[in-house]
């Protein structure tokens, strides 16, 4: 049995199951028809949608079908950009600070290929980065001549901000680019508190909210960062195909928009052109606007019930989940950090990951497993090969999280 973190903001089983009763439940499975035939613990990975989100993806896909799509986009224009104005009040932004994109690695790239990195500069990140962060960064420091340079943990396993903070003043950082919660743990970073670091250091913060979006509170100026890309497809429970990228006003003229058309920019003579206003200089035409609605339908859905209420009933699960795991011989549940959020790693003594998640799926259980692959630097560096991840959210209830492990005390 292993926890190793024990001084967080995890609560005890007790107080997580009283204090579940602040989002209803059932109301809310009973908009996911789907969820009572599986115990869906892959919400990190990909959360099915609720009816009201579906419903507006086939609703404009039918108005196409009948007008088709540039007509469909034209007559739904109001509810197209009250998208808009939906995501900036889920992190807290001005509107026109917010671009569409198809998923929180292409809003990534778009944020960090627009910043005008140079031969020698540093781009500063942590050891729980992700496969795909990593290898654009990777593949700048080979065509550009940038260094990339990686963080330490501290003691409790999440970013150290004190070597941030000596680093930062050490100069020659181009941009800090951190994970709030990374892909393969249930750790939160302190992202607030190195943002306050970056932000005095005057150096550009890129923030990938991929898996924070829809489970925690995210709020730019809290955290202080320029840019945040995030994805529909997990806690947000969208469309696939869907996510955004923030872009704070005054980094606008500091940023190099990678590629333009004529979403982003107006070819105003036969030598010139000028990009669009705001945030939007980053998208492209063509999308699918029946997936854009049905993402702004789901955050509007994250919203009515509430971040906060959101995050403290995944909290309780979530501690639930590890203390029961922790309790059975030849298990080891895997989360660093002082705080941690709705994603639960952990592996079974002689069983890989793989055959965990496979006697789970058999059990009609769906996790997933984040192998080594996916977190060279994290998962390597805690000598591990690979985790399963059982991944809840504000609809799970109990009963699954003992369905769950009661499946793993088994094997």
């Amino acid at each position: 049995m292993q926890d190793p973190s024990p001084n967080t903001t995890d609560v005890g089983p007790t107080e997580a199951r009283s204090s579940l009763r602040d989002v209803d439940v059932e109301r809310l499975r009973a908009d996911t028809p789907s969820l009572g035939r599986l115990v869906h613990l892959d919400h990190a990975g990909s959360s099915p949608s609720p009816e009201p989100v579906v419903d507006a993806v086939i609703e404009h896909l039918r108005l196409e079908a009948e007008v088709g799509g540039y007509r469909a986009a034209a007559e739904q224009n109001d509810r197209i950009e009250r998208v808009y104005d939906s995501i900036a009040r889920l992190v807290g932004s001005r509107t026109d600070e917010i671009a569409f994109a198809e998923s929180a690695t292409r809003a990534w790239d778009l944020a960090f290929g627009a910043i005008p990195l140079e031969r020698g500069d540093t781009v500063l990140t942590a050891r729980a980065e992700y496969v795909s962060n990593m290898l654009a960064m990777l593949r700048a420091r080979d065509l550009v001549g940038i260094k990339v340079e990686v963080l330490p943990d501290d003691a409790d396993g999440q970013v150290d901000l004190d070597a941030l903070a000596r680093r930062l003043a050490r100069g020659g950082v181009a941009l800090v680019a951190l994970p709030h919660v990374p892909s393969q743990s249930g750790l939160v970073n302190p992202v607030a508190e190195a943002g306050a670091l970056i932000r005095a250091a005057g150096v550009p913060y890129l923030l990938d909210a991929c898996q924070s979006i829809g489970q925690l509170p995210v709020d730019v100026d809290e955290i202080g960062c320029d840019l945040i890309c995030a994805t529909g497809r997990k806690f947000l429970r969208a469309p696939r195909g869907t996510g955004f990228l923030y872009v704070r006003d005054s980094m606008l003229d500091r940023l190099r928009p990678p590629v333009l058309d004529t979403r982003s920019a107006d070819w105003t003579g036969p030598e010139h052109y000028s990009m669009a206003s705001g945030a939007r200089r980053f998208e492209l035409f063509e999308r699918s606007y029946a997936t854009f609605l049905g993402l702004g339908t789901a955050v509007d859905y994250a919203l009515g019930i509430g971040l906060d209420a959101i995050a403290a009933r995944n909290r309780s699960l979530a501690s639930s989940m590890r203390s029961h795991l922790d309790a059975i011989d030849g298990v080891s549940v895997h989360d660093p950090g002082v705080e941690r959020c709705a994603i639960v790693t952990f592996t079974v003594d002689g069983r890989s990951p793989e055959e965990v998640k496979a006697a789970l799926w058999g059990d009609g259980i769906v996790t997933s497993v984040s192998p080594t692959e996916l977190s060279r630097i994290d998962l390597a560096g805690r000598g591990l090969d690979a985790v399963v991840r059982a991944s809840l959210h504000y609809v799970t209830t109990d009963d699954e999280v003992d369905r769950l492990v009661g499946a793993v005390s088994r094997l």
